[in-house]
């Protein structure tokens, strides 16, 4: 059995067959999907996938390319969408420097504010992180991000700021680019990292592991993250699997 820990199964390039492409996933053994929202549209249609099937769960949060257009009464209703039972983290989170349509210090600000949000509905945050590592560690070290924990997503960093992270009481999550044939830094952090301290996703649509890449990607194909871990680490692919959805359903608190 897989977790996929991170998709947007709410996404517009499901918005045709998004019942086809969540069978397509079960049958591959993917039992259980995290849904990511992070704005009003996305949050809705996560909420509405949340409650149509057993097996999908939310998370909510804002991202930080969109930091700019987030109110005040934003966060307080994603605050109050954390009540529902089936939410299980906040995020994705975090800062964004490749796109500059919102600001560092707003993207900053608000990164601070929903790590705060987090400690008080206390879940676990999902760290969005491109091109701003420094800056990254050192807010979730100066808010004590550690007093919930999380997963950095998607993760592509280097094997010590992934320790860092670790220590910091975060799980390191693989997507798609583990496969890629020059994905060096990915493939050291997958054979470096113990695997309790790991997790698969898929963030589709986006980022397809091979041999899909540049195609739409969908959780059926985390599979295919657990199998490079596998061969990387020399274990079986039942392990990686195993042990990965265990780490999710203690992050998470999923029974």
């Amino acid at each position: 059995m897989f977790i996929d820990t991170h998709v947007h199964l709410n996404a517009d390039q499901y918005e045709e067959d998004v019942e086809e492409v969540i069978q397509r996933a079960i049958d591959a053994k993917v039992e259980k999907m995290v849904v990511v929202g992070f704005d009003t549209k996305t949050i809705k249609k996560a909420m509405e996938l949340v409650e149509q099937y057993s097996f999908i769960y939310g998370v909510i949060g804002w991202h930080p390319v969109d930091a700019i257009d987030c109110t005040e009464s934003d966060l307080q209703w994603i605050k109050e969408l954390a009540a529902h039972p089936k939410v299980v983290g906040i995020g994705e989170m975090g800062l964004d420097y490749h796109w500059d349509k919102s600001p560092k210090d707003v993207q900053q600000e608000l990164f601070r504010k929903q790590i705060q949000l987090a400690k008080e509905v206390n879940l676990p945050i999902i760290i969005h992180n491109r091109d701003a590592t420094a800056d990254v560690v050192r807010i979730l070290q100066e808010e004590n991000a550690s007093e919930v924990g999380g997963i950095m997503h998607c993760y592509g960093g280097s094997v010590e700021t992934a320790k860092q992270c670790i220590d910091m009481n975060f799980l390191i999550s693989l997507g798609g680019p583990v496969t890629f044939k020059n994905a060096k830094m990915p493939k050291e952090v997958a054979k470096e990292i113990p695997l309790d301290k790991l997790l698969i996703e898929t963030d589709a649509p986006y980022l397809a592991p091979h041999p899909y890449r540049g195609k739409r990607n969908e959780p059926s194909y985390v599979p295919l993250v657990a199998e490079e871990i596998a061969r990387l680490k020399e274990l079986s692919v039942e392990e990686v699997g195993m042990q990965t959805t265990k780490n999710a359903m203690n992050l998470f608190g999923i029974q």
